[in-house]
């Protein structure tokens, strides 16, 4: 395996690299947003009498008074507080193949270089160049295809969390209006 990463050339670390940031990424948000989820996933009440960390912000601006435009800006800052980081992974998603492209186009320069040197060209002297534009295209696809799945995926668990967070919302404004 070893001698494959290395037969990819010097853009296999920055694919490394950004494949460990994509994972890292995606397990972190992935437990973050399932705690999110079970914390609003209740009934208002039960919401009301134990607030989970998210919700606490608006719930004090409610108890402050009973102005929408603010619960909505606040309330918009803990969406975006929940969406923090996630664009990362859409970047390492864009950025990878483009990585792998790069390697491959470095690979043919090699194998091209070879033969324009040589007035003989034996094809195991252009496999070289030709290892490293397949390996590189090969790994950069690997991590984007997994971070655009997981950026997704991620993304439409953020979407429930901000509409659970407004359904959870909108009751207490009506709450706080009502004088309930």
């Amino acid at each position: 395996m070893m001698e494959i990463f290395l037969k990819g050339g010097f853009l296999m670390y920055p694919i490394l690299l950004l494949s460990v940031v994509a994972v890292a990424i995606i397990i972190q948000k992935a437990l973050q947003y399932r705690a999110l989820i079970k914390g609003l996933d209740r009934s208002s009440e039960e919401i009301f009498r134990e607030p989970p960390e998210i919700f606490r912000p608006i719930m004090e601006t409610a108890e402050k008074g009973c102005d929408e435009e603010e619960l909505t800006v606040v309330g918009t800052r803990q969406v975006r507080e929940i969406e923090k980081g996630l664009s990362w992974l859409g970047v390492i998603a864009m950025i990878a193949p483009l990585l792998g492209l790069t390697g491959t186009v470095l690979g043919m320069i090699k194998a091209f270089m070879v033969i324009s040197v040589q007035s003989y060209v034996n094809p195991s002297m252009l496999a070289g160049g030709i290892w490293e534009a397949l390996i590189t295209t090969a790994a950069g696809l690997l991590v984007a295809i997994p971070a655009h799945i997981g950026h997704h995926w991620l993304e439409k668990q953020a979407d429930e969390i901000a509409f659970l967070l407004k359904e959870v919302t909108l009751v207490l404004y009506r709450r706080c209006r009502d004088g309930v």
